[in-house]
């Protein structure tokens, strides 16, 4: 290939500034090269180096017959390390023999026709970094002329490509193994675009759970696609999702979808995730689910099927518990609540044996641990202390509920009341030992008779408990229904109930009555003549309960018989003592209706003769003063200081009573004006103590007027009573509306608001280890006669406020003053 020479030039100046590669080619001798002196140089060679040379683009220059190499700074990253460089001077098929093959031919066209030649992201591999590479590039061949205007050699503009090239190599591997993935995920996965919603991508489970094929889907908006979901609030979600950019999630979510022709329910757990571009800005949405329609509804089974036995529970007058496989009591049906007063918070987090007497909880606790160990059957009988502190004998019993594996699962538990027949016993034993010698003579007959005693004790234990439809028709059938009434579970399911009662009863039409008064009332209970399956009688005590749904329908009812027959049919003995038990009762009755008149007869009877003794008292101590010895003045002195006691005592007792009746009128009223009352009832005692008391702003709230004027009289009058000694009392009350949510405690509701009230005073407060304490009956952290006081007036502010279901605390530190903390809930 034969190129024209051209007019040469000494014009040097295209080499200043040209950086490195102008330098190189500078300092080298072109002198034995076919280019000859840089100074001979046509004026084409050096304008099109001075071009290259000060150009920021990676540029390269084939010159002459031999295609010298020419290349710019910027070129130079391209030939790496330990490679080419420096090319410079170089023929160029001695530079590139490894593509020569390549780019000889684009050179040739090139000069040949001097039109350029360009590629996109074209591999061109060549030897560089020690090695031949994979090398991609982006370039144009155009033709470089001499002065004559004849192609002379050829320039090449280029850039690499390969890193741009290898990612987006693997831009594209990893969606490839992102649609995989998605494809293979075990939850459903799909991708909607734009502000319609567009179905982009739907993995097989996120069809399977539209009911849909992927040709029905993928293109459309999903809401289109799915028309049915419009009206159950998805398209607000996803176009909050969409305009606010925040993830929504949510579990359990009821959806109607419509599969194979019909609307089926579904629940769902799915959540919405925005998917941003590059720029940050919202494109589509992402929304990741899994349906668990299966587990809701066995769950609400579950939930239905524990309802109902809690309301069979919750029916019966014995007291029922489950715990769990270590023996933690973690259920109470609510014949235990009305019995000990106590809370289910308070029987959990307390435990259970503070019902039990202290005597009886040494064995109480042996006995259970041996049988969480053993697996035995627990048995036991003990003493449970009812909320007006009295304690009854209870006959517990439990078993534990195994897995088809033998496992305990859980314990359930029941007591039953066997005060009465506990008391017999006794009485009865009482009576034998007084009777010794008479017993020695008693014939063949009495034994049997006690022998029928000690069964009649062990049957009234026994209850037959039931569970029948609306219409009275028997579903459940247990042992002691069996034991009772002669059927077999089989005999009897899917029969009704009226099979029990005699015929005059079914004629008079008795059950269904019965099945009425229940549905009516609730509840219905009634003692009468029942036939077993042997046609005998026997007289039975019934409790029917009516069992609602969720919208307050009547939906079955559970149905307790106790066996009283025993009872009733009792020897010639306990007959002949009939009239005089029911003469006792009528008596009883008249002592109840007496002792609810104890608060008037202790304000006045009972505190008469203690008045009459202070009285007298006083009197012989003023006229016989000086008759009187010095132990008779100190026997005197402590007989008035008993009597002041006891009148204190019984004041505060009738204090406390008062506040078990919640009957009385609720007022929304403003605390200060309670507060101010019971200042000037208290004005000559807080002169005397130099007391301050100090209120802030107040709150509004429904309360018993009278009862919380006691509440502050006591509050004020603990202050006065435990001040320090010649420092003046300070009394701070601060009153505050704040949130249940901003409370600590699990006796406030979240959503409620509160009263808060802050009581303080700078007396000698008490140890925090007492904060309890402080509030039950009779306790006293100091001696009668350095701080009077019955121990009775902070349990009656503490019996006030959760009349008022409120909370109260107190926190307190020796020589720094009490602060008494009380929450009362607002109503708006």
């Amino acid at each position: 290939m034969k190129l024209n020479s051209t007019h040469k030039a000494n014009n040097l100046l295209f080499l200043e500034n040209s950086g490195q590669m102008g330098k190189l080619i500078s300092e080298m001798d072109w002198d034995n090269t076919n280019l000859g002196p840089i100074s001979n140089w046509p004026v084409s060679l050096r304008t099109t180096l001075a071009i290259i040379l000060h150009s920021s683009y990676p540029m390269f220059l084939f010159w002459g017959d031999e295609l010298i190499c020419f290349y710019n700074d910027a070129y130079r990253p391209s030939l790496g390390k330990e490679g080419k460089h420096p090319a410079i001077g170089k023929r160029g098929k001695e530079v590139w023999p490894e593509i020569w093959d390549f780019i000889g031919p684009l050179i040739n066209d090139v000069v040949t026709t001097a039109k350029p030649v360009s590629y996109s992201d074209q591999l061109v591999p060549f030897y560089r970094n020690g090695r031949m590479e994979d090398v991609y590039w982006t370039f144009c061949y155009s033709a470089a002329f001499d002065d004559n205007g004849n192609v002379n050699g050829v320039v090449v503009t280029c850039t690499e490509t390969t890193e741009t090239v290898i990612t987006k190599r693997e831009l594209q591997e990893s969606e490839r193994r992102l649609r995989t993935m998605i494809a293979q995920a075990p939850v459903s996965i799909a991708i909607f675009q734009g502000k319609d919603h567009v179905t982009e991508l739907a993995n097989s489970l996120a069809l399977q759970m539209w009911g849909r094929r992927e040709d029905e889907v993928l293109g459309q908006p999903i809401l289109e696609a799915m028309p049915e979901l419009k009206s159950q609030g998805i398209k607000e979600l996803l176009d909050d999702v969409y305009n606010t950019g925040k993830t929504f999630s949510t579990s359990e979510f009821p959806v109607q979808i419509m599969r194979k022709g019909n609307l089926n329910m579904a629940y769902l757990n799915f959540s919405f995730e925005p998917l941003l571009d590059t720029s940050g800005n919202i494109e589509g949405i992402m929304a990741l689910g899994i349906e668990v329609t299966d587990q809701v509804i066995s769950r609400k089974g579950i939930e239905e099927s524990e309802k109902k036995f809690r309301l069979l529970a919750d029916s019966l007058p014995q007291f029922v518990w489950t715990a769990d496989p270590e023996g933690n009591l973690n259920y109470f049906n609510q014949s235990v609540f009305e019995f000990s007063g106590l809370s289910q918070d308070q029987l959990i987090n307390k435990g259970w044996l503070q019902m039990v007497h202290p005597d009886d909880r040494k064995n109480n606790f042996r006995t259970w641990e041996d049988s969480i160990a053993t697996g035995k059957d627990f048995s036991l009988e003990h003493r449970f202390r009812r909320h007006d502190g009295t304690y009854r004998w209870q006959l517990s019993h439990a078993k534990p509920q195994r897995n088809d594996d033998g496992i305990i699962q859980m314990w359930v538990g029941s007591s039953t009341d066997i005060q009465e027949q506990k008391i017999f016993l006794d009485e009865l034993e009482k009576q034998v030992k007084e009777r010794t010698a008479e017993l020695l003579e008693l014939n063949e007959s009495l034994k049997k008779s006690e022998q029928r005693y000690h069964l009649m004790v062990e049957e009234v234990q026994d209850y037959a408990i039931l569970y029948l439809n609306p219409e009275g028709i028997v579903e459940n059938w247990n042992t002691g229904a069996e034991k009772i009434k002669g059927y077999k579970a089989d005999e009897i399911i899917g029969k009704n109930f009226s099979n029990f009662y005699t015929k005059e009863d079914r004629k008079s039409g008795l059950p269904k009555r019965l099945l009425g008064l229940a549905a009516k009332k609730g509840k219905a209970l009634q003692e009468g003549w029942r036939v077993r399956k042997d046609g005998t009688l026997f007289w039975a005590s019934v409790v029917i309960t009516a069992v609602h749904n969720e919208k307050n329908e009547v939906i079955g009812y559970s149905k307790v018989t106790h066996d009283l027959t025993v009872k009733k049919e009792s020897d010639d003995a306990l007959k002949e003592k009939q009239a005089e038990l029911e003469q006792k009762n009528i008596e009883l009755q008249k002592m109840n209706k007496e002792l609810q008149s104890f608060a008037y007869i202790s304000s006045h009877d009972l505190q008469e003769p203690l008045r009459k003794i202070q009285t007298f008292a006083s009197r012989i101590i003023e006229k016989d003063h000086d008759t009187l010895s010095e132990n008779g003045k100190y026997l005197f002195k402590r007989m008035q200081l008993s009597a002041e006691r006891m009148q204190s005592l019984i004041d505060d007792l009738l204090a406390y009573s008062r506040t078990h009746n919640l009957e009385g009128d609720f007022e929304r009223i403003n605390l200060n004006l309670i507060i101010e009352q019971v200042k000037q009832d208290l004005s000559e005692e807080l002169l005397q103590k130099n007391a301050i008391i100090e209120t802030d702003k107040t709150c509004m709230v429904n309360i018993i007027p009278f009862q919380f004027k006691q509440l502050f009289y006591n509050l004020i009058s603990n202050s006065l009573k435990f001040a320090k000694p010649e420092v003046p009392v300070h009394i701070t009350i601060k009153n505050e509306y704040v949130l249940g949510k901003l409370l600590e405690g699990e006796y406030f509701q979240e959503d409620a608001k509160y009263c808060h009230v802050t009581f303080s005073d700078n007396g000698i407060g008490f140890e925090q280890k007492y904060s309890e304490k402080i509030f039950e009956l009779f306790q006293r952290l100091y001696g009668k006669t350095e701080y009077p006081g019955t121990g009775i007036g902070l349990a009656i502010i503490k019996r006030i406020v959760e009349n008022h279901h409120g909370v109260i605390t107190a926190q307190g530190e020796l020589g720094k003053g009490a602060t008494f903390n009380i929450y009362l809930p607002v109503d708006d």
